[in-house]
Formats: C-alpha cells, sequence, structure tokens
C-alpha cells in the first residue's frame, strides 16, 4: 500500500556537512522503503515494522522543494543535496511515479550539485539529466577548486554474498547488479563509487571479506569505496536490533554472543572495533589503488 501524504518542508538543512557524503542538505521524496533492508538505521522511528508496507509518497514535495530552494539560491546558500538519505530515491515505485526526476529536475533549475546512493539500476534513467546537474550545478565557496563536480553517485553493498544479500535486502538490486551499475555510471563520465555502509560484524568485516568488496568495487572502475560500521537501534518489534537479531538467530547463532558484546547497551560498535575496522579498510583500498575518501578522489582527478 502506498500512502500519498503533503507535507510542509522537504529541504532539511544539517548542522555541519557529512563528513563522507559531503552533502550539505538532503531530501526525501518517499518515506519509508522498499529495498525492506531488515538493519536500515531509519527503523526504530515512525515508519514500521515492513517498510514496504509503510511506503508514503510526499505528493506536493516538488512544488515545496522549488520554493526552498529558490529561497536558498536567492541567499548564495548552495550546498550538496542528499537525494535519498532516508529512502532509495530509486526503489521501484519510481519507475512510475517519478518523484526523483522532478526533485532532480527542480535541482537542476536552481544549480544544485546532488548526491545520490542507491541500490536499485533505475537511476541509469535519468543519466542525461544528471549530466546536466554534473555540468550546471554550482558548488558551496569552501568546495570550488576541490571538488569540481557536480554530482557524486554511489551504491551501498554489505556483503557480496548473494544469499545473505537476499535475507537482509529483500527489494535491492544484487550486490553484483549494483557494481555493474556503478561501472555504467563510470562509462557514462559520472564520479561514482561504492558505500560499504554497513559491513556486518563478524560476517562482511573479515580481512577476506573487505578484501573481496574493495577489489570487486576497484574491478568494477568505482572511484572510492568508503567503510563503515553497522548501527543497530532499539528494543521494539520493529527495530533494526531486533530485526538484525532475528536474522542472526537464523543464520548465524553462534555470533549473537559477540554482537552483545560488542555492542552492549550502545547502537553503535566500540571505537576500538571501528577504528580497526578503519585500518582494515584503509590498508586494503592502498593494496588495490582504490580512494576511500570522495574529496581525495575528486582532488586526484582535477590534478590528472
Amino acid at each position: 500500500m502506498l500512502i500519498q501524504k503533503e507535507v510542509r518542508s522537504v529541504l532539511n538543512k544539517h548542522k555541519k556537512r557529512d563528513s563522507w557524503f559531503l552533502d550539505d542538505y538532503s531530501v526525501n521524496p518517499y518515506e519509508g522503503c522498499s529495498c525492506n533492508c531488515r538493519y536500515c538505521y531509519i527503523r526504530g522511528s515512525k515508519y514500521g515494522e515492513n517498510m514496504e508496507e509503510k511506503l508514503a509518497v510526499k505528493v506536493n514535495a516538488p512544488d515545496i522543494l522549488e520554493k526552498q530552494l529558490a529561497s536558498r539560491a536567492r541567499k548564495g546558500e548552495y550546498g550538496i543535496v542528499f537525494v535519498g538519505s532516508a529512502t532509495d530515491a530509486y526503489m521501484h515505485h519510481e519507475k512510475e511515479l517519478k518523484m526523483t526526476e522532478q526533485f532532480l529536475r527542480v535541482l537542476l533549475k536552481y544549480c544544485f550539485p546532488v548526491f545520490v546512493s542507491t541500490r536499485c539500476p533505475l537511476i541509469l534513467r535519468d543519466v542525461n539529466l544528471l549530466k546536466e546537474i554534473d555540468k550546471a550545478a554550482i558548488l558551496p565557496a569552501d568546495l570550488q577548486g576541490k571538488l569540481n563536480r557536480g554530482v557524486i553517485l554511489a551504491t551501498s553493498v554489505s556483503t557480496m554474498s548473494e544469499e545473505i544479500a537476499r535475507t537482509l535486502e529483500p527489494g535491492a538490486a544484487l550486490p553484483v547488479q549494483r557494481l555493474e551499475m556503478i561501472q555504467q555510471l563510470k562509462e557514462e563520465g559520472f564520479l561514482a563509487g561504492v558505500n560499504a555502509i554497513p559491513v556486518l560484524p563478524f560476517i562482511s568485516d573479515t580481512e577476506e571479506e573487505i578484501d573481496r568488496m574493495v577489489s570487486s568495487a576497484a574491478n568494477h572502475q568505482a572511484d572510492f569505496i568508503l567503510v563503515g560500521g553497522l548501527t543497530l537501534f532499539g528494543d521494539g518489534p520493529a527495530d533494526s536490533k531486533t530485526l538484525y537479531f532475528k536474522f542472526l538467530e537464523r543464520k548465524f547463532p553462534h555470533l549473537i554472543t559477540q554482537y552483545r558484546q560488542l555492542y552492549g547497551n550502545n547502537f553503535y560498535p566500540s571505537r576500538r572495533y571501528q577504528d580497526e575496522l578503519q585500518e582494515k579498510a584503509n590498508r586494503l583500498c592502498t593494496k588495490y589503488g582504490i580512494s576511500n575518501s570522495i574529496l581525495e578522489t575528486a582532488a586526484a582527478q582535477s590534478k590528472g
């Protein structure tokens, strides 16, 4: 069931720029997501146990976005806009509804740069529109001369295992299909890479599995790969921690004790774990000659 709703605001201004994705703003044409990832960070909120059943389309959002962007543009408050930060902008409903396409046209009109991360190849439909944004976008002053691109594209991969991906990300394209999508976007001339976020503790965060993800990203011509840990929220039946632990009970019951020790009462793994994960990722990125930073990638390309 797809609910229609009207909103008063759609453009969210961040307190500070995201250090990984470089976005200053976010917009979401939909509420909920048909990718239905069990570990999704928005679970534990109002979106419900089955996000596919709680989907909503923000029917008036393009008009609201136009008003908000016009105001920001008049003030010169340009910044990168993350399209689909709490949903997948190209989930299967987009094929018919074209809300993301409408958002992109408004962003092009006001020359705002864009970041999109999607697990769905439907993004290839909008290649020409994204190329126009890439050329026309006005970057914030502190990124001018550093980025020199108006569009950054990515896909998320948590594991290269098709079996695990089918279980945890039932509405998304398979991992290899996502990487093939990135390769196609690279061939179209975009700055495009991979978010290995989140990797799954003791499942896809091993040296062997991260090596598999990094090497696969490099083999598919990705510009970068960002590696980050898994966050697990809440204790309710609809929350990501509850749903993920049900997955562990079915597939990896021997890991439950290790997870409890790793997370304790927190929704994120220990600082030591995060530091070790980053060190591992850095080492493997060096091995395969792929960047682990969008900004460093862009800077290297500008010099080249």
